[in-house]
């Protein structure tokens, strides 16, 4: 039996955020090249988006490409570039069946321009889709995301739109690549790894964490079900006590 019988439809998490790490130490405890493993993990990408839809997730972001990715090597960064074109291409049909919105998040501007044409077509194709959202956080980085904010807001204030002692947490969320997007409830990281690399730091403050050794490429519809449900016996209180909920 599947595990999604056992999910609670009531207690679901509005935005799940994963960390899809391990596609090179895949390819690698197979003997193979390390983009085996990317393209390997583009199907745990479609198998999981799959399954967000059937459980009726709400938002799911991918950590597709961070900023820190950019000092690997050309030749891994130009086929992962090349891997992303040739996804959406084949993918934005499928999204468009399944009722799914595409968005993305980061640098954009750091793109090559096949890369980024290609992803504003699909974003653009798909921005009347009502089901799933599917964030990628492409050329992203949390630091980035906050200087820039910061960046922003200061401007804000020289030009006296706003003074400083009235800024607010709402209004710094504002100025967040993520405006308008629900913080994660649940944030997933696969491949053993447990720390969050730069990664929503100001949106996940509350979510929950969830660290598996299964790396990206073998971590397909059951493994998210099976987060779902460690989520689902958590309690959260956001400060609270138990008592108070």
């Amino acid at each position: 039996m599947s595990l999604i019988e056992k999910i609670d439809r009531n207690r679901m998490p509005q935005h799940v955020a994963i960390i899809m790490d391990g596609n090179g130490r895949w390819a690698k405890s197979r003997g193979k090249d390390r983009s085996f493993g990317h393209m390997e993990g583009v199907v745990s990408v479609r198998k999981v988006v799959e399954a967000a839809t059937e459980l009726g997730l709400k938002y799911l972001t991918l950590y597709t490409f961070s900023t820190e990715n950019w000092s690997r090597p050309d030749e891994e960064v130009q086929a992962l570039m090349g891997l992303l074109v040739t996804a959406i291409h084949r993918e934005t049909p499928d999204l468009m069946k399944n009722n799914v919105r595409l968005l993305a998040i980061g640098d954009l501007s750091r793109l090559p321009a096949d890369a980024r044409t290609t992803l504003m077509q699909c974003i653009e194709e798909t921005s009347s889709n009502d089901g799933t959202t599917i964030v990628l956080a492409l050329s992203y980085s949390s630091r980035w995301e906050l200087v820039e904010a910061v960046k922003a807001l200061s401007a804000e204030v020289l030009e006296k739109k706003i003074i400083p002692n009235n800024i607010t947490e709402a209004m710094v969320s504002e100025h967040l690549t993520t405006r308008g997007i629900p913080d994660p409830d649940l944030l997933i990281r696969t491949g053993g790894e447990k720390r969050i690399s730069n990664f929503l730091m100001w949106q996940l403050s509350y979510a929950e964490l969830y660290f598996t050794d299964v790396y990206w490429p073998d971590f397909r519809e059951e493994e998210l079900y099976e987060a779902v449900l460690d989520y689902q016996c958590r309690e959260r209180r956001f400060g609270k006590t138990s008592e108070q909920l």
